[in-house]
């Protein structure tokens, strides 16, 4: 006669009793009787889903149901009943309807500690591997090997919870419409203990992209944390999309992204742009600051970067190449998705931002220096204007100009070699070496500066030099002592080195009697690698002046 099954439908007692039998099972007999009753537990556990799903929490679902955890922990301690089709799934989402996200009592505090145990143990194949030689047998029957078994076990559970979270239906549930934030959020928390486990990146991804349409963050901060910790140690891929609502819906741990990009770049010696510029890529901040909010929140904590270090040549560095793949991220973007230019730069003046935005290579070689005195008279213009002389607007507007600091070293090249109004664009590199101008500092880095271009100038054409002919300017930068003035004057004067006809015999010599005496090693090394990478790839500079830079570089790489 056929043994009936047939049960009431939520009569926690004899599934209770029930889950106490299997787990004493130990015969081939008794594990006959659980996979006999598995269609029959299947459906009560997701009858049990139905009914917790609209219970407020541990308490609420403990008086409603006495015997709950009892039930709940002797199934998911049974490796044959979460073996079964959709059981270990279910088994999941009753677990974290009883999850309280925000616990107010002593009862909800233990029982999330349990949950918590509870689907770390779902999730981890180390734990179930423990059991194998209770559940050898079964596994056995099934044509798997232990390993085998578990590994498939993990894979199709977090396809599942995958699925289930990309909102299609479980099994006529209408998950849309029933995955609440406190579910979701317990998912997220047994996570984080299993980050670094590969089979659960699938996961990790869409946990980060789902939402929910919940005004609150419904993934626990823990999580968030672990996830970035793991991304910034390479312990775990992530694509973009995923990295980038990381990084949106937690602000911490992009803050963290950034800062642990800027003392990694701080940090090592890099012998080339080309080697900044394939860090910061590989950082995948710049692809997601085309998002006007993370790009804001990098920006500021570049700035705050360079107040505390006062202005350091290699965090310019860093800010100007950060920039220019930002700018080449947003340009590889479709149109459709592409934010205007105003939601990155809101409170500067936008002519401005356009004339800096455009590229070098957009423009012919010969509108150079009408571009760079266009940039230098709205600069200018804006400066002078009483109605934004504070030192926020000023710093503001200096730190926009640092950030395309590449046209910034093009008007250095141009006053050398095609200047047509050398007054605008020594004054736009007088106000990026010094913004203020209390007491006139502005005014006399200007006057003193001038006396050099002019002496420069008269040299640049010939070709029979020594360093004699430069003392006076040599000797008027070591005597400087506004730092500002000295890198001004230094930045002219190795130009002129790099780019004159008699410059290159005793270009070695001079640059290093100056940085020895004036300590501007580190600014003059930045202009170096500036200057190789923009003629790497904008084609520009002849044979000659590339081989000097090459040789500069290599004695600047023994000795920064």
């Amino acid at each position: 006669m056929a043994q009936d099954t047939t049960v009431p439908k939520l009569n926690f007692e004899y599934w209770l009793d029930k889950a106490v039998e299997w787990g004493q099972a130990t015969t081939l007999e008794s594990q006959k009787d659980v996979c006999l009753h598995l269609p029959q537990l299947q459906e009560f556990l997701h009858q049990l889903y139905e009914t917790l799903k609209d219970v407020q929490g541990s308490v609420a679902a403990i008086q409603q149901f006495p015997l709950i955890g009892q039930l709940l922990g002797r199934l998911c301690w049974n490796p044959v009943v979460i073996g079964y089709d959709e059981n270990q799934k279910a088994l999941m989402w009753c677990l974290c309807c009883l999850y309280s996200s925000e616990p107010q009592n002593p009862v909800e505090v233990k029982a999330n500690s349990w949950i918590r145990s509870l689907l770390c143990h779902l999730l981890s194949s180390s734990e179930w591997e423990s059991n194998e030689a209770e559940t050898n047998l079964f596994i056995s029957t099934l044509g798997y090997t232990s390993a085998d078994y578990y590994g498939h076990l993990v894979k199709n559970m977090i396809f599942s919870l995958v699925t289930e979270l990309r909102e299609n239906p479980f099994n006529g549930l209408n998950i849309q419409r029933s995955v609440s934030a406190s579910r979701v959020n317990a998912v997220s928390i047994c996570c984080v203990p299993l980050i670094t486990l590969p089979d659960l990146t699938p996961l990790l991804e869409t946990l980060l992209l789902y939402h929910g349409g919940s005004p609150k963050e419904i993934l626990c901060p823990e999580f968030l944390e672990a996830v970035n910790e793991a991304f910034l140690k390479k312990k775990i891929s992530l694509p973009d999309s995923a990295v980038c609502s990381l990084w949106l819906r937690h602000s911490p741990s992009l803050e963290k992204a950034t800062l642990h990009l800027l003392d990694h770049l701080v940090s090592i010696q890099l012998n080339s742009l080309e080697e900044v510029a394939c860090v910061i890529k590989d950082s995948l901040l710049p692809q997601a600051a085309s998002h006007p909010a993370i790009f804001r929140v990098v920006n500021e904590i570049f700035k705050n970067a360079l107040l505390e270090t006062d202005g350091a040549s290699e965090v310019m560095t860093i800010i100007q190449v950060f920039t220019q793949l930002f700018l080449e991220a947003r340009q590889n973007q479709n149109e459709q998705h592409k934010f205007p230019l105003k939601a990155y730069f809101p409170c500067h003046h936008q002519p401005l931002v356009r004339a800096l935005l455009r590229h070098p290579s957009e423009l012919p070689t010969t509108s150079w220096s009408q571009h760079l005195k266009n940039i230098s008279d709205m600069l200018k213009a804006l400066v002078e204007d009483t109605n934004v002389s504070s030192f926020t607007d000023l710093f503001e507007t200096w730190y926009l100009v640092t950030c395309f600091g590449e046209w910034l070293d093009i008007a250095a090249e141009q006053l050398l070699k095609a200047a047509l109004q050398p007054d605008a664009l020594l004054w736009l590199l007088a106000f990026y070496y010094c913004p203020q101008n209390e007491n006139q500092q502005r005014t006399q880095a200007m006057v003193e500066v001038q006396a050099v271009y002019n002496h420069l100038m008269m040299l640049f054409s010939c070709t029979d030099l020594s360093l004699r002919d430069l003392e006076a300017a040599v000797h008027r930068i070591m005597g400087t002592e506004q730092c500002w003035n000295q890198h001004l004057m230094t930045h002219l004067l190795t130009n002129f080195l790099l780019f004159s006809s008699g410059g290159h015999s005793f270009a070695q010599e001079c640059i290093y009697h100056i940085t020895e005496t004036t300590d501007t090693s580190k600014e003059v090394y930045s202009l170096l690698l500036r200057t190789a990478y923009r003629f790497k790839h904008h084609g520009e500079g002849n044979q000659r002046t590339v081989k000097l830079l090459n040789e500069l570089l290599q004695k600047f790489t023994l000795k920064v």
